[in-house]
């Protein structure tokens, strides 16, 4: 593994990660969580700091895990590393969310898709990063 490009590479999928989110979740569907308002936990902003810290060890994880896999097939590497790991984080994380709490289907499937979106354009961010260095 090289340690200064997996460095970078978590660091930049952290921001990436976390500019994406707050595109998602500010922008597109501030509207959606406006009108579900009841259903969030009123102390909820002061507790952000837990999803920055999870994201933050979420993207050195998931980094990780692409290292061990490598092949350097690049971008189309890190477009299917960020598939399959969206797959298996959103089907179950979204879709349990429907279960557990009252929020709509709509809803659920938007937090599908654009999770889907994010995972793919991190995963491309870190094929992008880790890459050898061209002779």
């Amino acid at each position: 593994m090289n340690g200064k490009r997996f460095i970078l590479a978590s660091i930049v999928v952290f921001v990436v990660y976390e500019i994406t989110d707050w595109i998602v979740h500010s922008l597109i569907l501030s509207g959606v969580y406006q009108r579900l308002q009841s259903l969030w936990r009123p102390d909820m902003m002061d507790k952000m700091w837990i999803m920055y810290v999870t994201a933050f060890i979420f993207s050195f994880l998931f980094v990780y895990i692409f290292t061990k896999g490598y092949e350097g097939k690049g971008v189309a590497e890190g477009f299917r590393y960020g598939l399959y790991i969206g797959l298996l984080m959103n089907i179950v994380g979204m879709f349990n969310q429907y279960a557990v709490y009252p929020v709509p289907l709509s809803l659920t499937v938007q937090w599908f898709i654009y999770g889907m979106i994010q995972f793919i354009i991190i995963g491309i961010v870190t094929a992008l990063i880790y890459r050898p260095k061209a002779s």
